[in-house]
């Protein structure tokens, strides 16, 4: 099987570590789990100044080096490696802090999983021919059955594949949106998402 997994918030605990920022930041005290709106600038009410600095310091390498691996992501993405699926993480990071993602894959367990920053918005100047990013059109050319993601913003780019599974990781940001089909499903952790991708996977159980 070919599996999308998302980063921030499906392997890492990317929000809450931004709510503990907007805090240090901005005294902004807003509670991982009220963090109701995936546009950061409305979930922390930040005009358009206190948003630029703000992604510009969570994106700089020590902040992204100290997130908090998600339980059970690590172990259930090596089994999947291991039984012969192609696991690729697909970030909408810019291509900027590919190597700090790629240290912190490597520092918890996830050596063997291959990164791609996709070029979802055109803000980054992204290296041609290179395996670590993606322009929009090769990531079309891509196949998957399964993908893991948090984000409703993302749920468009997979409207090429009718086929494909999406296990949605339990987020506050995502508990409001509507699925786009049938083919989507809400998982609370890493551990009920791996139960659903064995219950197909014939060559693991």
């Amino acid at each position: 099987m070919r599996i999308y997994v998302d980063f921030d918030d499906c392997l890492c605990e990317t929000g809450r570590a931004f709510s503990k920022l907007a805090l240090e930041m901005f005294n902004k005290h807003v509670p991982y789990d009220q963090m109701h709106y995936f546009e950061l600038d409305r979930s922390f009410d930040l005009d358009a100044e206190q948003y630029e600095r703000f992604m510009l310091r969570a994106h700089e390498p020590e902040i992204l080096l100290s997130y908090d691996a998600t339980p059970g992501a690590a172990e259930t993405i090596n089994e999947w490696i291991s039984c012969g699926h192609e696991v690729s993480i697909i970030t909408g990071r810019p291509s900027s802090v590919y190597e700090p993602s790629r240290i912190w894959l490597d520092e918890h367990g996830l050596k063997n999983a291959r990164l791609y920053c996709l070029n979802k918005y055109g803000r980054d100047h992204f290296i041609k021919n290179s395996n670590s990013t993606l322009e929009l059109e090769d990531y079309y050319r891509m196949k998957f059955d399964y993908a893991v993601e948090d984000s409703p913003k993302a749920f468009r780019f997979f409207e090429h594949l009718p086929e494909l599974k999406v296990l949605v990781f339990d987020r506050p940001w995502n508990r409001e949106c509507a699925f786009p089909n049938g083919n989507y499903q809400r998982c609370a952790d890493w551990e009920s998402i791996r139960k659903t991708v064995t219950s197909e996977d014939n060559e693991c159980r």
